[in-house]
This record gives structure tokens, sequence and C-alpha cells, in this order.
């Protein structure tokens, strides 16, 4: 590792890119270009190289900056690399590997550069940086094409156009990373960017005609998750024993300038995570999570938004209606298969999230799948795993679970499907239970340890929100999950009494002092007694619409039955008691009659035929629970945010200095 990173340290010391970098003007048909660009270089990717990598940069865009203005050597070569573009379909036709190569690094030198302006630049300066030409000192024309509009129809362009090959996997890569270093201005502001240069170019003018073809592009790569080339069929040149590996004008000058780096690239690293094992895929997500999320401009609404928002199955053969922009189709069953296999990170969990609550087509085709237990296991699993998730993740599983108890045929269909030995379900073995069953009690379980730890009152609504969608619904649950929503009331019950308690010796209290403030116990009070009516409203809806398919939750309450004594007659329980309260009397009128000493087996029994024998209409009828997910208002608020994060975190091979972001807190998830 010494060796290499003191080379990366030794890159402002190269010739070529001081050159670049220097006062000397250098056209775009000069041999230099040729020469900066054989270098392999497979980009590091592990923090401490791109740590340094970004040093090294920082150092050479400092004279770039400054002498920028008067040679142009910045629109130089970004000329050169818009010029090798349109060669490049032709190249990977032909396996053209040097060609390739050779524009991959232009790319890759731009990146770096851009990287380093954005952050360090405002907007204007940095457009400014792209108009300068070979020009009396600080003079620029203002008529000249916009090369930085240019420079990115012409990354959509090789995204969506060059067909993805051993040979172009690092350049599509690279181009996509360009892209969401371009976007990258947001984590340098505090607030969420409404008016930027991404607005300017993204949502209008030339680029706009490319909104469907990019985003159809990027979901692809996720599903697809392709890896990238074994080192052998790696673009770069390997490295010889005579050093660097030497191709035309660049014969006899490159040794020992920018050698060959065997920093571990991509394409020889293990990766570390599953979402990595694809660089491909992961960074296309992130960008079209990115994109996904602008803010709307002033007079044009996000056009990659409403791509997502409108896409169709590619069976599906009806018109798209005229007033849809960006339609596009795609497969609906290798983007569900991705989904379900790529759940465990972030990412993905948010790209699900989003599809489900703008695309109502991807909705009613998951919604209609007889496999769901393939979708919802891993999102059960992200829930389950709460203590090692990131919060953000924790509310993405969750609210995708509440879109899709939203609908009645889900919440039926869960309690048909068996499942087998859930392994990762530590609590307590099971062999055997209704995918309906086990989503209640990971349900119930975030909800226990929301309030022994989090407390986070909208982390406790949505879960109750899920629940009370499918209660209506439930059916045959499992004895276990019986008994964990009849344990989580008495959690309930015993919190509402402490937090009682409390209130009446602080009462007590502040009559005899006045100078001590006293905590609020009422409003705790009152939300503990919002939690509690929730649940019974729960256990309500079961009883009153499927008594007959729950004898376990009968059970469950039978044996418990004196926790619900002290809620019979408080005045925020009565009405909801009434119905919980009439199915204890008469099953426990039954069991009395029945004898003592009565198995498990026979009080099961007499449950099911009591069931029966109980008059429906003497179950008062309440309005049916249903919740459904709306957005919060402004949800860039919380969306921008969280997605940059997840850049910041996990794109391929892109550093920025945490001292920088401005626009989240560094130990945030």
């Amino acid at each position: 590792m010494g060796s290499n990173s003191s080379r990366i340290g030794d890159l402002p010391k190269n010739e070529y890119l001081k050159k670049l970098s220097g006062t000397e003007s250098i056209s775009e048909n000069d041999p230099f270009w040729n020469q900066l660009l054989s270098f392999s270089f497979p980009a590091p990717t592990s923090s401490s190289e791109l740590k340094l990598l970004e040093e090294a940069t920082i150092s050479v865009c400092r004279s770039l900056v400054e002498n920028n203005p008067r040679t142009g050597n910045l629109g130089a070569l970004i000329k050169v690399f818009l010029s090798r573009t349109k060669e490049l379909k032709l190249s990977a036709e032909c396996q053209n590997h040097i060609f390739i190569w050779q524009t991959h690094n232009a790319l890759f030198i731009i990146c770096c550069l851009l990287k380093v302006f954005i952050c360090q630049m405002s907007e204007e300066e940095l457009q400014l940086h792209f108009t300068y030409e070979e020009k009396s000192p600080g003079n620029y024309s203002s008529d000249s094409e916009d090369l930085l509009e240019e420079l990115l129809c012409c990354l959509m362009q090789l995204i969506t156009d060059i067909p993805l090959l051993d040979i172009t996997y690092e350049i599509s890569v690279e181009a996509i990373s360009t892209m969401v270093v371009f976007l990258s201005c947001q984590l340098f502001h505090k607030e969420v960017l409404r008016q930027s240069i991404s607005h300017k170019y993204l949502m209008r003018g030339p680029c706009l005609p490319y909104t469907s073809k990019l985003v159809k592009t990027l979901l692809y790569n996720f599903i697809r998750q392709e890896k990238p080339p074994p080192p052998g069929a790696h673009v770069f040149p390997q490295q010889s024993d005579g050093g660097g590996l030497l191709y035309g004008l660049a014969s006899g000058v490159a040794t020992g300038l920018w050698t060959v780096f065997t920093l571990g690239g991509v394409g020889s690293k293990a990766a570390a995570s599953p979402e990595l094992s694809s660089p491909l895929a992961n960074q296309s997500l992130l960008l079209l999570l990115v994109l996904a999320n602008l803010t709307d401009a002033s007079d044009a609404p996000n056009p990659y938004r409403q791509a997502i928002m409108s896409f169709k199955n590619t069976q599906d053969s009806s018109p798209f209606p005229s007033s849809i922009p960006h339609a596009f189709q795609i497969n609906f069953n290798s983007l569900y298969t991705a989904l379900c296999e790529q759940q465990t990170s972030d990412q993905a969990t948010l790209l699900l999230y989003t599809l489900l609550h703008q695309n109502s087509n991807i909705r009613t085709y998951m919604l209609a799948r007889t496999d769901m237990e393939n979708l919802v296991l891993p999102i059960l699993e992200i829930l389950y795993h709460v203590e090692e998730r990131n919060s953000h993740h924790v509310y993405m599983a969750l609210i995708i679970l509440l879109i899709l108890t939203e609908d009645d045929g889900f919440n039926r269909s869960i309690h048909e499907v068996i499942l087998k030995n859930i392994t990762w379900y530590s609590e307590r073995v099971l062999t055997e239970i209704s995918l309906g069953s086990l989503l209640i009690l990971v349900v119930i379980r975030t909800i226990q340890y929301n309030m022994t730890r989090t407390r986070d009152k909208y982390l406790h609504t949505n879960c109750l929100a899920a629940l009370a969608n499918m209660s209506a619904q439930f059916r045959s649950l499992h004895q276990y999950a019986a008994q964990r929503i009849i344990s989580l009331f008495s959690l309930l019950s015993k919190k509402h009494n402490k937090v009682l308690e409390q209130a009446t010796q602080s009462l007590r209290g502040s009559l005899s002092s006045n100078d001590v403030p006293l905590p609020d116990y009422a409003q705790d009070l009152n939300v503990i007694e919002e939690v509690i009516r929730m649940m019974l409203e729960i256990i309500n809806s079961c009883l009153t619409n499927s008594l007959h398919h729950n004898p376990n939750l009968v059970y469950a309450l039978l044996y418990k039955r004196d926790l619900f004594e002290q809620f019979r007659t408080h005045p925020s329980f009565q009405d909801i008691m009434q119905n919980i309260d009439l199915v204890i009397s008469f099953f426990s009128s039954r069991l009395l009659q029945a004898g003592a000493e009565l198995s498990v087996e026979r009080v099961l029994e007499i449950i099911k035929q009591g069931v029966v024998a109980l008059p429906k209409d003497r179950l008062k009828k309440f309005p049916e629970l249903k919740f459904k997910y709306v957005e919060e208002e402004q949800p860039e608020e919380f969306f921008i945010p969280y997605v940059w994060s997840l850049v910041y975190n996990s794109a391929v091979g892109l550093y920025w200095n945490p001292q920088d972001i401005q626009l989240f807190t560094m130990d945030s998830d």
C-alpha cells in the first residue's frame, strides 16, 4: 500500500498534470492529450486511497483555477473527451481497447477535477471555468457553446447508448459517477436546493429528451446487477515487467509518470457488502434516487420523477395517455426479482418505497403477485434487526408495509402463505407460521423496541397503523402472535399505571412546592392512552370481523383477562371495551361450565364451539380501521439529505471530505 499511496501523493508533481494546470494553453489537437491519457490507473476504492487522491486533485485544481481563465485548458480537456465519445460506440463494436481506455481516463480526470471544483466554488464560478477559452486573461465568449450542458448530454448519451461490455464497464460506471458528482453541489448546502445548475440543464433543453431512456437504463443496470469484468478482461492494460504498458504516442514518455497503479480497482477487490458486488448497479441506483428526488423547477416538474411515476410493464400493451411525458416500459418481473434480492441495502429499500408510493402500475403488479413473501420477508428482516439498521432504513421498511397493508387482498393473502423455519427469528423457534402472523410478530417487536429505546412517536404510529389495517383480516393467528398482541397490551397497561402513579405523585408534590418545574406527565399519559386505545381497537376489529378464524387470540384474551378489568370503566375506553368485555364474559362462562383443570386443547375446542354459538349481532359494529400513508408536506426536507447520505456512504470510488459536508451532520444515518 505504501508505494501506491506515495505515488498518489506524487501526482501534483506529475509533469503532464502540471502542464494541464499550468500557464501554457494546450490546443485540442496537441499530442499532449494522448500522452496525458495513456495511464493505467484502476480507480482506488479504499477510503484512505480516495482521500489521498482527493488531496492530490485539490493541489492540481488550485493551479488550474488560477491559470484556466487564461489557458482554457479545462475546456480543451472536455472538448477532447467530447470528440472521443463520438467514436465510442464504434470503438466498443470494434473492440478498440486503447481508444476506450484513453476516453475513460479523460473522463476520470474530468470527474476528479469537477468534484473539487463543485466543492470549492460557486455555481457561477464553475460555469465561468467551462466558458474560458485560449484568449487574453479573463476574457471569455458568452455566445460559445455551453460546454457544461454538452458534457452532461454526452454523459447521458454514453450511459444510455454504449453497449455494456467488459471493455466498456468502467467507462459506464465513470459516466454515472460523473453525473452524481455534477449533482453533488447539494452536499455543500444546508438548505435543499430548489434552483441550481442541475435544474437548468437536466429539466429542459437538449438533456430533456434523454429522461426516460436514462431512467430505464439505470433501472436495468440495477436489475441486472452486472459484476465488473475479471481482471484479465479489464479495459486497463495490465502491468508488465517493464512498468506501464504504453501505446502509440505515449510510448517512451509515460514510463514512471502515471505508472501502473495496482490499487485494487473495483474489478479486483472483493466486495465488502452485497450491494457492492456490482459497482455499476450500485452507482446507477444512487444516481436514479438523486434524480428522482430533485425538487421541481419553478417552471417545470421533475421529469425523472415523472418517468418513475408512469412507466409500465413490458407485458402491458395498452397505449400511454398522451398527457404522460417520459413514458417507457420495463420488465416488471425482472424488477420485482431484483427488488426482492437487494433489500439489504438502504438504497434498494428506498427505491422500493419510491416505486410503491409513486407508480400505481408497479403497486398493482406487486399486490397481484402470488409470491409476496419474497418481498415481504426481506422487509421484515430489516425491521427485525432494528438495532443494526439506521432509523431511516427502518422507516422506509415500515412505510412499505403500511402501503401494502392498505390493500385488503394483501391482508388476506399473507395469512394463506405458510412459512417453514424462519432462521433469523431468534426469540422463538418458528417451525411453521403464516406470513401474516410473522408480520404481526415483527411489527409488535418493533413497537416494543421503540418503547424501551428510541420512543419515536412516528414509528409507533406507523406500526400501529399497519396492524390496524390488517386487523379485520387476521386469520388463523399463530398462538405466539396472539400471545404477543396481548403481551404488548400488558406492557402498555403497566406503562400506563406507572405514568399515572408518577402523575399523581407529581401533582401532590406540586401542591407543596411551587418552585420545582415538573415533567409533563399529562402529555405522557395522553400518548400512552392513545396507543392503548389503538391496541384495543385492533383487538376489537379482529373480534368483530374474524372471531371465528382466531381461537388463539380468544385463548390469549381469556388467559390474561384481568388485564382488561381496569379499562372497562375508563372513560377513554368504555365504548371500545364493550365487545372485548362481551367476548371475555361469554367464553369465560362456557369454560366455567366445562369444569376445572382443562387442557389447552380442550379450551381451544370449547372456544371453537363457542364461536359458532355467539350471536354476531351482539357485537357492536365500529367503523373499519383504515389508515393510508400520506407523505408529509415538503418531503424533500427528509429525502434529499437521506439520499445524499447514501451517496456519501455508499458510492463506489467517490470521496468527499466530511468537513465540507453541510447538508447533513456526519453522525446522522
